[in-house]
C-alpha cells in the first residue's frame, strides 16, 4: 500500500452477522493498510478469526463497558472506534470526549430520536416527510387494543414492535389469516405472523404491559438505503432492494438508483443531523408510497452490497472521521448480491481458520467435474 498513513480501527460487534462484510470492506481500502482490532462480549465470536487483534468486552449496556472501551482504545492506539451494535451507540455517544480516538457515532440527542421508533415516526410526521407511517405509541393493554382497532384489525393486518430494538426482535404482524387452513397448508410459515388472541397472553405475562409501537401494515417492496451522513449534510446515498431476508438480514437484493429514496433518505438524515454510516429502511404501503420502518444510525450488516457496487461506505466513513477528503464513488447501479453462509473453525490449540490447512495440499482438480459439456 502507498499513500496515506496506516490506520487502526477498533470495531465492536465482531460476532455480529455483518461483521465479516465490514472487515472485508475495510481491508479493501485502496490507499492504506487498515489494522482492525475486533471486540465482542462473546469469547467465541467468529469475527475474531478475521481481524488482526481481538478482545472480549462487557455488553454495551454494562456499566463497565465504556471504561473498558476507553482503556482498550488507548492500548491499541486506535484512530477510530466503529460500533456495529445498536446497544452500544448511546453509551459511546455520551462518552465521546473520553476517547483519544474519533468515535463514529452521531450526537446523543440525535441518536435518541433515531433509535426510538415512535419518536422517529413522530419526528418524520412533524417535519412533513411523506414516508412517515401511521402509528400509535402504547403502554397499557387498553391503549394497545385501541391502537390495533384504530388501524383496522381484524379486517386488516396490523404490525407492532418495541420502540427500541435491533433487527426483527419483537416484531409481529397481527393477521387473522394466521389461523386460516388454506394459508397453513399452502404458504411457508412466518414466525412473525400471529393473531391478537394468540399474542395477548404473552404480552400479559409480564409484571407490566410492555411499551409498544403499533403501526400500519406495509405489504409492498422493501428497501434499505445506506447513507454516509456528515452531520449537516450527506455525502453518498445508495438504495438497495431487500428481495429475500432471513431473521431481518438481507440475503438477496439489487443496488438501485431510485430518486424517491435517494431524496427522502438524504432529507431525513439532514433533518436529524446524523453523522457517519446510517441505514434507513423503507417498505411500501398498499398505495405504493414508501414508508420508513426504522433507522439504524450505524453501519448496516449488509452494507457490503454497496461495496460490491463500488461504494465502500464503511471505509469512506473512516475517511470522514479522520477529516480526510472523501471521493465520490462510481456506483454500478443494477449490481445484484446473493448471500451464502460461511464457516469458521477453531482448532484444539485455539487457532482459527476457514478451511483446514491440509485441504490446500490436495489437487483441486479432484473436486471438479471435468466432463466435457455437450
Amino acid at each position: 500500500m502507498t499513500g496515506r498513513r496506516d490506520v487502526t480501527v477498533l470495531m465492536t460487534g465482531a460476532g455480529a452477522p455483518g461483521a465479516s462484510g465490514i472487515v472485508r470492506s475495510l481491508r479493501a481500502a485502496p490507499d492504506r493498510d487498515v489494522r482492525i482490532v475486533g471486540v465482542d462480549m462473546n469469547p467465541d465470536a467468529y469475527g475474531f478469526a478475521l481481524v488482526d487483534e481481538h478482545a472480549v468486552v462487557p455488553r454495551g449496556d454494562d456499566p463497565e463497558y465504556v471504561d473498558r472501551m476507553v482503556e482498550l482504545a488507548a492500548e491499541v492506539d486506535a484512530d477510530v472506534v466503529l460500533p456495529l451494535c445498536t446497544a452500544e451507540l448511546q453509551p459511546l455517544a455520551e462518552n465521546r470526549e473520553r476517547f483519544d480516538a474519533t468515535v463514529m457515532v452521531s450526537a446523543p440527542d440525535r441518536l435518541a430520536v433515531a433509535n426510538d421508533k415512535a419518536g422517529l415516526y413522530g419526528f418524520l410526521a412533524d417535519e412533513g416527510f411523506a414516508s412517515a407511517p401511521e402509528f400509535h405509541r402504547t403502554g397499557t393493554r387498553e391503549e394497545f387494543l385501541d391502537a390495533v382497532e384504530a388501524l383496522g384489525y381484524p379486517d386488516h393486518p396490523v404490525c407492532f414492535k418495541p420502540p427500541v430494538g435491533s433487527g426483527s426482535r419483537g416484531f409481529r404482524v397481527l393477521d387473522e389469516r394466521a389461523n386460516d387452513l388454506d394459508a397453513f397448508l399452502n404458504e411457508k410459515p412466518d414466525a412473525a405472523t400471529t393473531t391478537l388472541d394468540d399474542v395477548l397472553p404473552i404480552l400479559d405475562a409480564g409484571e407490566a404491559f410492555p411499551e409498544l409501537v403499533v403501526m400500519e401494515y406495509l405489504p409492498g417492496d422493501e428497501y434499505s438505503v445506506d447513507v454516509l451522513a456528515t452531520g449537516d449534510d450527506v455525502h453518498t446515498v445508495v438504495p438497495r432492494s431487500r428481495a429475500r431476508t432471513r431473521a431481518g438480514i438481507s440475503f438477496e437484493g439489487v443496488v438501485e438508483r431510485r430518486e424517491d429514496l435517494l431524496e427522502e433518505a438524504a432529507g431525513i438524515c439532514r433533518a436529524l443531523g446524523l453523522e457517519y454510516n446510517v441505514n434507513v429502511q423503507f417498505k411500501e404501503n398498499p398505495d405504493g408510497v414508501m414508508k420508513v420502518i426504522e433507522i439504524n444510525p450505524r453501519v448496516a450488516g449488509t452494507i457490503i452490497m454497496c461495496v460490491g457496487a463500488g461504494a465502500n461506505l464503511p471505509y469512506m466513513a473512516v475517511q470522514h472521521a479522520l477529516g480526510e477528503t472523501v471521493p465520490e464513488p462510481d456506483v454500478a447501479w443494477g449490481t445484484r448480491m446473493v448471500r451464502y453462509w460461511d464457516e469458521v473453525f477453531t482448532a484444539p490449540d485455539g487457532r482459527t481458520y476457514h478451511v483446514h490447512p491440509d485441504a490446500f495440499e490436495r489437487d483441486r482438480t479432484d473436486h471438479l467435474d471435468t466432463t466435457p459439456s455437450p
